[in-house]
């Protein structure tokens, strides 16, 4: 049980974490801060917050755990404004999609208090963002990926593993770069390839006719494009060099494809077209586990 939490982004991810924390009896009280003060304002009358704090800074004061949940560019600036807030024995979070960035703006923010922070990456979210969707069960049954380095307390990584095991998601633990590269392959170019997909068609004469006759696969794959321009923004720039090698990858392998379309090789066509299904079933197999 902590006894207040303080929330730095009132958002989804960070309503969401509020919400569960309090349905799962893991927290007293919330104290919120958002850069919009009509957002924080909203976040407690929905219950999601208890408190307003003015800033950042005093959303700090007096918690026993904080989450960071801001765009990841506003990383650094977050963590050097509640640096004079911050206690050894306190546990930091964030809940940003890239984890290299956001370990080094704490390690530039936070400084000698570094060991309180424990970089945390859940892979949850929904298509509309804003704390009038927050979920207090968007995190059940959710991986969250931790990446402490070397400067975090076991203390607080055990505090981490412990608390959103008790959320009801699975919790997994990499480096902060290795968490980078697995993302980059599957979830920021999947999010890059949508982005351009959708623009591709959109930039056609006959777009809005080739839309009209999408079924459930396109559907399925175009929600990604729905996602917040300004988050991916930031994830690709901040993960830049890992995404290019994955978009390159990509590229060779559609090229690939492409070449065998036109020299009309259907048996090594419907071979590779099976090693994706069976790589797919296995991905698939994985997860049911």
């Amino acid at each position: 049980m902590f006894e207040q939490l303080g929330l730095i982004g009132c958002g989804l991810m960070g309503g969401s974490f509020a919400l569960a924390l309090k349905k799962a009896g893991l927290v007293k009280r919330v104290v919120g801060y958002s850069k919009s003060p009509t957002t924080t304002d909203r976040a407690r009358q929905l219950g999601v917050i208890d408190v307003e704090a003015p800033s950042a800074l005093l959303a700090v004061s007096g918690a026993d755990i904080v989450l960071v949940a801001v765009p990841v560019s506003a990383s650094e600036a977050t963590f050097k404004s509640i640096k004079h807030m911050v206690t050894p024995d306190m546990l930091i979070m964030d809940v940003g999609s890239t984890k290299g960035d956001v370990v080094i703006a704490a390690e530039r923010g936070l400084r000698d208090q570094m060991g309180s922070f424990v970089p945390a990456h859940p892979i949850a979210g929904k298509e509309l963002a804003g704390v009038e969707h927050a979920d207090a069960d968007l995190y059940q049954d959710r991986q969250v990926i931790l990446t402490p380095v070397e400067r975090t307390r076991g203390t607080q990584v055990a505090q981490a593993v412990a608390l959103w095991t008790a959320l009801g998601s699975k919790v997994v633990q990499m480096s902060p770069a290795a968490h980078d590269s697995a993302f980059a392959a599957v979830s920021h170019l999947p999010h890059l390839l949508a982005f351009a997909l959708m623009n591709a068609i959109s930039g056609q004469p006959r777009s809005k006719e080739f839309l009209t006759l999408a079924g459930p696969g396109f559907r399925d794959f175009s929600r990604i494009a729905a996602s917040d321009p300004k988050v991916w923004r930031d994830i690709f720039l901040t993960n830049r060099d890992e995404l290019l090698l994955q978009s390159r990858a990509f590229q060779a392998e559609l090229q690939a494809f492409e070449a065998l379309i036109t020299g009309g090789d259907a048996a090594t066509l419907e071979t590779q077209i099976a090693q994706a299904s069976a790589t797919r079933s296995q991905w698939r197999m994985n997860q049911a586990d």
